[in-house]
């Protein structure tokens, strides 16, 4: 693969990076960076491809009102430009899987027959696992989105901090999520920091390379 990105471009999107307490709720993401941002979401990597996820970015100030109680009050949900759900699959079924097929083969100009050996794959994965187990994979996937996510945002000069601290089942409601298949599992504000936002300056603070990564 070719490399696209100087070694001292990505360290400094790396070490940049950090879990913004407060945004500046004056400054807009433009248009032509949210696209850059949703294409690393879109194009994250998933088991199978399965793609088992939605990513609700939220801009509207009337729906993050509501949004912020079931998120603690924490003030990045109403200042960030963009405050974004990420939701899992519920319920999985062999439906899903047709549907990723179904887009293989018309992607990639293939016959459905040509697919079938991968489709049976993926129903004998999906059949092992017990409802709870598949939630539990697929919401999974949304964290290497998330990380995807933030990633391309300190490229793109866009700070971010992921949230946990969500009441996934009040999310649901608000947005209506279970009636369309999925379940919140996290969350990331995104936009530009404030001046007001002490932590920005503090150092990082890592663990040494040789202490959390063993190289054999």
């Amino acid at each position: 693969m070719k490399t696209i990105l100087s070694r001292d471009s990505l360290e400094t999107a790396l070490t940049q990076r950090y879990a913004t307490k407060r945004f500046d709720s004056s400054k807009v993401i433009p248009k032509d960076t949210w696209a850059t941002l949703e294409s690393s979401l879109v194009n994250t990597p998933s088991s199978y491809g399965i793609q088992p996820w939605k990513f609700i970015a939220i801009t509207q100030d009337g729906i993050k009102k509501q949004l912020q109680p079931v998120c603690y009050n924490q003030p990045q949900v109403i200042e960030a430009s963009h405050f974004v759900i990420f939701a899992f699959r519920t319920n999985m079924s062999h439906q899903d899987i047709d549907r990723l097929v179904d887009r293989i083969a018309f992607v990639r100009g293939v016959a459905q027959e040509e697919l079938s050996g991968y489709r049976n794959m993926m129903y004998g994965s999906l059949d092992q696992k017990s409802e709870s187990e598949r939630n539990t994979w697929n919401s999974r996937q949304c964290y290497i989105a998330l990380g995807q996510f933030m990633l391309a945002a300190s490229l793109m000069g866009v700070d971010t901090c992921p949230m946990e601290g969500i009441i996934p089942s009040e999310v649901d409601r608000i947005l209506g999520l279970n009636e369309l298949g999925y379940t919140s599992v996290v969350a990331c504000a995104a936009g530009y920091r404030s001046t007001q936002d002490a932590t920005a300056n503090f150092a990082k603070v890592r663990f040494l390379p040789e202490e959390v990564v063993i190289l054999k």
